[in-house]
């Protein structure tokens, strides 16, 4: 029953979401009562016990955490910046070698220049005293420490040592499907959030390493009881009494991300509790857009004009062409398949729409410096044009889309974002905030928001009516749809037309049942994932959570009602046995918060999240650093940028537009002429010094007459 789509597509189902965060400079050391004679056999007996919840296979395991410092370690890099850009960082690292000479708990032998004066493409030396921090291919930070039933990489069970309720039980028990539409916001704000969590974090899992991995649950939903006992098995079990599958469907893939100690030149033999590993850059950069490697970005340039590569068909820029056979579903040797700086561009249509829209907004603004600056090299060019791209995306990201998702109270109260004159810098960068993505955060507060997905979408028309819909499960790894007629257009005047649904505890069906189906008749379960892959790493508890966030730690289940209503606080005392045994994922998913669109557990990670983000990131487009900093005027231009105005400059046909698009028209937001809506005014980067190589050490001397 599963889907007729290749291997590496199919995974995604395991990377629908992502962000991270760093832990002030601690994480654990773990001791526990657990000896040797904890065998894989345990764990095939918990998936029996998934199936027959009366029985009881493993004995109670109670640990101790001492906490002590560790630093991140970094994998596989990688750089060959050519000639132009001086080869402005050094590295004293064979790439060939796995035998590193750092350890599990040492940095990585990277030097870094102050000089530097644009980020480099796979993270590092953004934190010049710890040039790992926020690199791609580094473990995520965790607030608390991981909960593994073994001490070191087995999911936890319940404090009785039984096994917890099962993932896709939970799914469709406390997450059902009902639509209800957002009254105030579109969906938009649901799509820009999964343009932020693809650019900040991706999960590594053995068969994206080309490492030998084993098969759990077979193309017929099946469980191959003989792999059971093999550590990296943990497939999604669906009872007999599903009310949606089959009787004759036993489970859903799941893959287990890979642990740190697994990974080729990573940690090898360590006896700590597994970590994961995000593979692509944790600060937002657009590394979806320009890759967190320097091979991949090299892939992805024109090498001309300071351009991205890109492809033109009916007079309008698309993507390159991407791996067909391994990233889309291929039906006919004309089929369309995308390739960008993240591998999952071609997951489903708007997402992809909006890839290309920021193909074609760097491309744009690189045509316009070429225009006033014509002796620019194509390296000064490429550089520039990505500092501004990435410059209007963190204004967009952090002042329009920001604050509606955690509540422009909370945004303005714990100094996240500033209300500032537009030419003000804000010089609060700290050197010793760790960016590192939470993996609270990424595989268990912000997956919250898959509540927000709409199952159709909406293709809509200049004059706002509606052509037609497209069902999102018809078009998983399929974007040629989007270059069909006026499609790409009509599908971002539905992003800022058509209301995401709202933040509650319901899903649609179209990604709790059909998920990635492929030509089957149904598919996965999204919902059921994020549950599976917070086991999956370990997260504490929701119990756990509430304290660490100064919330009351509930005893009985009626503490519970001060955040999550008692008819699903009932529920949940049908379901688990303990409130100490709830998920993270499932009791931050139920709170409810008029406020903001998460509850008060999630809404605290989120803003330790997007606090760091931002004041660990020295290269931040608010910094008055001379090194990277825009000048006053500059500024004032890159903070022009919205959503509105993007979809205005990157479409052929979109001629009007509600000037907040985030947000759904109305009397106070009414459709205005594109024209009307202020751009950037690129003259005030017309260089007026002369160029030597990219050794500026004050960017802003370029632009002073």
């Amino acid at each position: 029953m599963r889907a007729s789509i290749s291997i590496t597509a199919f995974l995604w189902i395991n990377n629908v979401c992502g962000l991270q965060v760093p832990p002030a400079t601690s994480t654990d050391t773990l001791q526990s009562n657990v000896g040797n004679s904890w065998s894989y056999l345990n764990f095939v007996s918990l998936i029996q016990n998934y199936l027959n919840p009366s029985t009881n296979p493993l004995i109670n395991s109670k640990f101790q955490f001492i906490q002590t410092p560790l630093n991140f370690p970094v994998y596989n890099l990688n750089y060959n910046f050519n000639q132009d850009a001086n080869n402005l960082v050094k590295i004293n690292n064979d790439n060939n070698n796995h035998e590193r000479p750092w350890t599990c708990d040492s940095s990585p032998p990277i030097t870094c220049t102050q000089k530097l004066p644009y980020r480099t493409i796979d993270g590092s030396c953004n934190n010049l005293e710890n040039p790992g921090w926020g690199m791609a291919n580094t473990r995520y930070a965790r607030l608390l420490p991981p909960i593994y039933s073994d001490g070191i990489w087995q999911p936890a069970v319940a404090k009785s040592g039984r096994a917890l309720p099962r993932s896709r039980l939970l799914s469709y028990t406390l997450f059902p499907e009902l639509r209800v539409k957002d009254p105030k916001w579109t969906l938009a704000l649901m799509q820009w959030g999964q343009i932020i969590t693809h650019d900040m974090a991706e999960l590594v899992t053995k068969p994206m390493l080309k490492m030998p991995s084993v098969e759990c649950c077979t193309n017929d939903n099946q469980l191959v009881t003989e792999n059971l006992k093999d550590p990296s098995c943990f497939p999604i079990i669906v009872g007999p009494n599903d009310p949606n599958y089959p009787p004759s469907t036993q489970c859903l893939t799941f893959t287990r991300s890979a642990p740190d100690f697994e990974i080729p030149s990573g940690c090898f033999g360590h006896q700590k509790p597994a970590d994961q590993v995000t593979q692509v850059t944790q600060f937002l950069d657009l590394s979806l857009v320009y890759g967190s490697s320097d091979t991949q970005a090299a892939k992805l340039r024109k090498f001309q004009g300071g351009k991205l590569r890109s492809q033109v068909r009916r007079q309008r820029e698309w993507l390159p062409p991407g791996n067909a056979s391994e990233e889309c579903v291929i039906e006919r040797p004309s089929d369309i398949c995308y390739e960008a700086g993240d591998n999952r561009v071609n997951q489903n249509p708007q997402l992809t729409v909006l890839q290309v829209l920021l193909l074609r907004e760097h491309n744009r603004i690189a045509t316009n410096l070429a225009k006033i600056n014509p002796h620019w090299s194509d390296e000064t060019i490429y550089q520039e044009a990505r500092r501004i791209a990435i410059g209007e995306y963190q204004q967009i990201s952090y002042y329009e889309w920001l604050p509606p998702m955690i509540g422009l109270e909370n945004a303005l109260k714990y100094k996240i974002i500033y209300d500032i004159p537009d030419d003000q810098y804000v010089n609060d960068y700290n050197p010793n905030i760790d960016p590192t993505v939470l993996n609270e955060h990424s595989n268990g507060a912000y997956r919250v928001f898959h509540s927000l997905i709409a199952g159709y979408l909406k293709l809509v028309q200049e004059n706002r009516s509606t052509k037609g819909l497209l069902r999102i499960s018809d078009w998983f790894f399929r974007p040629g749809i989007i270059e069909q007629g006026d499609n790409i257009d009509d599908l971002t005047r539905g992003l800022s037309d058509q209301p995401e649904q709202a933040r509650d505890e319901y899903y649609d069906h179209e990604i709790t049942l059909y998920l990635f189906r492929g030509r089957d008749r149904l598919g996965g379960d999204l919902r059921s994932i994020d549950i599976q892959r917070a086991r999956d790493h370990g997260l504490a508890t929701y119990n756990d959570y509430r304290e660490f966030c100064g919330l009351r730690r509930a005893k009985s289940w009626s503490d519970l009602q001060d955040l999550i209503s008692p008819e699903n606080v009932k529920k949940l005392s049908e379901l688990y046995e303990h409130p100490d045994d709830v998920d993270f994922s499932v009791g931050g998913g139920l709170e409810v918060n008029d406020n903001a669109l998460a509850g008060p557990t999630f809404l605290c990670v989120l803003i330790e999240q997007f606090y760091r983000t931002r004041v660990g990131d020295r290269f931040w487009f608010e910094s008055p650093d001379p090194v990277v900093a825009f000048t006053r005027e500059q500024l004032r231009e890159i903070r022009k940028a919205t959503l509105a105005r993007f979809m205005c400059d990157n479409t052929n046909s979109i001629k009007t537009i509600q000037r907040r698009a985030f947000e759904l028209p109305s009397k106070k937001n009414s459709l205005v002429s594109c024209d009307s809506i202020p751009g950037i005014d690129f003259n005030l980067w017309k260089d007026y010094a002369p160029e030597v190589g990219n050794q500026q050490q004050n960017l802003g001397l370029l632009y002073k007459k």
